[in-house]
């Protein structure tokens, strides 16, 4: 699975990336550790990891070893030419409690629901 994603419109066909006029870019792509994605699951007691496509979960991916605790990182790679910018913690929303009940407190601790930042270098990024 891969999807391209740009500078000027985030992560293909999510429009919640693109640029608007006059503001800089900051939440294009969330990003979430595949072991803390895993820790939360654990605590939940879904193994399975709910089977849900990429989309629901509110568009994070697994990305192994990323800088999601250091705060002082500016940027992280995915894949072997793709750099995305760490702008900011992602804090967990209502919806994903939606999705399953109690997952919001799952996610919260630990920078448990990842980081958001903008696209740098456009291309494709594949799991």
């Amino acid at each position: 699975m891969s999807v391209a994603v740009t500078a000027a419109a985030g992560v293909q066909e999510d429009f919640r990336g693109v640029v608007r006029r006059g503001k800089a870019p900051r939440r294009q792509v969330s990003l979430i550790e595949a072991e803390s994605r895993a820790a939360a699951l654990c605590e939940l007691d879904d193994f399975e990891g709910d089977g849900l496509p990429w989309h629901v979960r509110r568009g994070t991916c697994a990305f192994p070893a990323c800088a999601c605790r250091a705060s002082r990182a500016r940027s992280s790679r995915s894949g072997s030419s793709r750099r995305i910018g760490l702008a900011m913690e992602c804090d967990p929303c209502s919806r994903m409690d939606e999705i399953r009940p109690g997952r919001r407190a799952a996610l919260t601790p630990d920078w448990r629901g990842g980081v958001l930042g903008p696209v740098l270098d456009d291309g494709e990024i594949a799991v």
